[in-house]
């Protein structure tokens, strides 16, 4: 009797282990997995944890959504930490995917993008930049057929150029200088940002390239100093770059001419909680006026509360982007699960993206876009929205006016 007992027992231990193992297999199938690539340091560092939080407040969105609405999946993100380096970007990349990631959100900058571009299109992942702008062929795409698995939810920067350049004639600039980072994203935005200034009939003294991991800027600050020389106020500087723009003006000394000359930035420097904290009166010194793309409907006060709630300030744009490409990313890749009889498929799930970013900016799911109307092209770069003109204040940075990309004007607001 003990020995049937005993084997009995073993028989419910057993299957119990079976059912417990079938349980947590059906459970981990149930699972999207997402992989969050941003700037947690580095020269990206206060917009990379904005996306980060942002991403957070999603997943647990999306998971009540999806638990709503009887939708048998929910989403996990799995955060990494780029440091806006295109190397570590891809390994970060290489590691996720070696844990079954084949979505992602982000990374952020072009050079990363431009940079994980042969691993996405061989492995056949999708990725989904919030802040990605350089134009196609800067990144490595010659036709749409190369970046079909590659969606950007800003505009390129075609679209920014024009705006910097129409800023530059706005404030009366006959000359000017550019100062640009010399990677992907610093040679497209400078590429389109020149042509523009010169459709303007702005002379562009000279341009000067620096190094993304730049320590000293001795050379820089020397050259632009000697260029500028003997210029009156109708000569101003252009920088486009990230962060690091607070070294290069904590290294310009305070009788320095180049602190003479109105100075704008792009969105690599637009609301920089960095600037304010380091160098905050040489910024209001040269203004910094600062373009950043700005499309947010009344849905985004709503992000905007859940950050106070974390004790944060407010997210940027590019942020925002995230949240709606996270959306647009989680319904589709369901979608996708539904066809396909839960397998992957590279191809169905670029498809659905596609096709819901028109659905869900039509509020079709039920859901209104943080961002207002989703227009993709035939890159699957967006193609909708304006640009914010952002300038340093002693209240901090504030929005001065509007670059309207249908009228191609400047409408200022507080200045």
């Amino acid at each position: 009797m003990r020995k049937v007992i005993a084997l009995l027992l073993g028989a419910i231990l057993i299957s119990g282990v079976f059912l417990s193992g079938c349980t947590q297999k059906q459970e981990e199938e149930n699972v999207i997995k997402v992989g969050v690539l941003t700037d947690l340091s580095g020269s990206l560092a206060s917009y990379g944890l904005n996306k980060k939080i942002v991403c957070e407040i999603g997943e647990e969105k999306i998971n009540k959504y999806f638990e709503e609405r009887g939708i048998p999946y929910r989403v996990k993100i799995y955060v990494e930490d780029t440091k806006s380096d295109p190397k570590v970007c891809l390994d970060k990349m290489q590691a996720l995917h070696a844990q079954g990631i084949n979505f992602y959100l982000g990374p952020r900058s072009s050079a990363e993008v431009k940079n994980a571009k042969n691993f996405v299109n061989s492995n056949k992942l999708v990725i989904i930049s919030s802040a990605s702008t350089a134009p196609p062929e800067i990144i490595g795409c010659t036709t749409p057929e190369e970046k079909k698995y590659i969606f950007r939810f800003t505009p390129t920067d075609d679209f920014q150029g024009n705006a910097i350049g129409d800023v530059a004639k706005e404030l009366g600039l006959k000359n000017v200088i550019v100062i640009y980072r010399k990677d992907a994203w610093g040679d497209g935005l400078e590429k389109a940002t020149v042509k523009k200034l010169k459709a303007n009939r702005i002379n562009v003294i000279d341009e000067i390239p620096y190094d993304p991991n730049i320590g000293d800027w001795s050379p820089i600050i020397q050259t632009a100093t000697d260029k500028i020389a003997g210029k009156g106020a109708d000569t101003g500087i252009i920088f486009i770059g990230y962060e690091e723009a607070a070294t290069l003006l904590a290294q310009i000394k305070d009788d320095s001419p180049l602190l003479a000359h109105v100075w704008i930035g792009c969105d690599g420097t637009a609301n920089s909680e960095k600037i304010l904290e380091e160098v905050k009166e040489k910024a209001i010194k040269v203004k910094f006026y600062s373009t950043m793309f700005k499309s947010e409907t009344e849905e985004a006060e709503k992000i905007k509360e859940e950050f106070k709630k974390r004790g944060l300030g407010e997210p940027d744009q590019y942020a925002l982007n995230a949240y709606d490409a996270f959306w647009v990313g989680a319904i589709s890749y369901v979608e996708m699960l539904n066809e396909t009889g839960g397998k992957y498929n590279a191809d169905i799930l670029a498809k659905k993206i596609k096709e819901n970013a028109i659905k869900y900016s039509e509020g079709q799911f039920g859901i209104t876009p943080v961002t207002g109307y989703i227009k993709l092209n035939e890159w699957n770069d967006r193609v909708s929205g304006n640009y914010g003109i952002y300038v340093v204040t002693e209240e901090g940075w504030k929005l001065a006016g509007i670059w309207d990309s249908t009228t191609k004007k400047v409408n200022w607001i507080n200045e």
